[in-house]
């Protein structure tokens, strides 16, 4: 018979209940650390599922639009920055451009650097290869997100210019809008 203790002159076994009781304790402990640490704590904070979500987002980085699509049709279609290099996909950390890909947002805050931001789940496990094998960082911290604060009096002329670190920069009364009918895990496809 199995229990815990020791059997015979050998190591202590542990009963398998008892293991399952101290992974689920030990997972707990993990998460109750996680969610306490500064920040991600707001980050996670409940978000809300509009009445009527959109299904799906795609950047067209070259025509610098955000659509936002429900049933088949476009229902918005915002302008947006980029990246201060933004011809090509992000290859690693600092280089300026924004990631083309298939994304997801994973989770919201309105206390940002700047006003209000989506995050965007990059890198994806195929931008981590890719940057692995070329020996560079893939950078993180995408977001979709609006003017940074204190300068949103000046959203009528940054959005002409590709101003961001990599993020899809938009107007705040844009942001407000996407802010309003954005899912959580909303799938987005970001395209050259």
């Amino acid at each position: 018979m199995m229990r815990c203790g020791r059997s015979g002159d050998g190591p202590p076994v542990f009963a398998p209940a008892l293991r399952a009781k101290a992974a689920l304790l030990l997972a707990a402990l993990f998460l109750a650390a996680l969610f306490a640490m500064p920040g991600i704590a707001s980050a996670r904070k409940a978000w809300p599922t509009p009445e009527q979500p959109v299904d799906y987002l795609r950047v067209l980085k070259s025509k610098r639009i955000l659509e936002a699509w429900r049933g088949g049709v476009r229902i918005r279609a915002y302008p947006i920055a980029l990246g201060q290099d933004p011809v090509g996909p992000k290859r690693m950390e600092g280089d300026g451009r924004t990631p083309e890909g298939a994304y997801q947002l994973t989770w919201r805050k309105d206390d940002s650097v700047a006003y209000k931001a989506f995050h965007i789940n990059y890198p994806s496990q195929e931008d981590r290869q890719r940057a692995r094998q070329a020996g560079v960082k893939p950078g993180g911290s995408i977001m979709i997100h609006g003017q940074w604060n204190g300068f949103g009096w000046a959203g009528w002329l940054l959005q002409n210019f590709d101003w961001t670190n990599g993020c899809i920069g938009l107007s705040n009364k844009d942001m407000d809008d996407l802010w309003q009918i954005v899912g959580w895990g909303t799938p987005i496809e970001i395209l050259p």
